[in-house]
């Protein structure tokens, strides 16, 4: 079975709640979503999306003028500090879930 974009991130999210016990599962925008202490960490598929993360609004906006991410704006409302990376990437998605998680709750 070929891997789509929210199995890739579910099975991150997996590889991390075992690194991670503040990583859970959660909802939002009547979805599921990833979580990290109770906050928002990302989320994947949103309308065709791929992965959504939430990082520094300075490290979005280096993302997407890398042409690695894009915008984030459910309902027209961009939100500044999440980023949507449409192409899925093991090593990328991994990497940017890891620095959401500092971001959103360092330890």
């Amino acid at each position: 079975m070929p891997q789509t974009d929210e199995s890739l991130f579910w099975e991150l999210i997996e590889e991390f709640q075992l690194e991670d016990p503040r990583v859970e599962e959660g909802t939002i925008m009547g979805g599921r979503c990833a979580r990290v202490s109770g906050e928002f960490l990302g989320l994947v598929d949103y309308r065709g999306s791929g992965m959504v993360v939430k990082l520094p609004k300075d490290r979005v906006a280096e993302l997407i003028d890398q042409g690695v991410g894009q915008p984030f704006a459910p309902a027209k409302k961009v939100f500044k500090e999440w980023v949507a990376v449409p192409k899925r990437d093991r090593r990328r998605w991994r990497s940017l879930l890891r620095e959401s998680i500092e971001f959103v709750a360092p330890t």
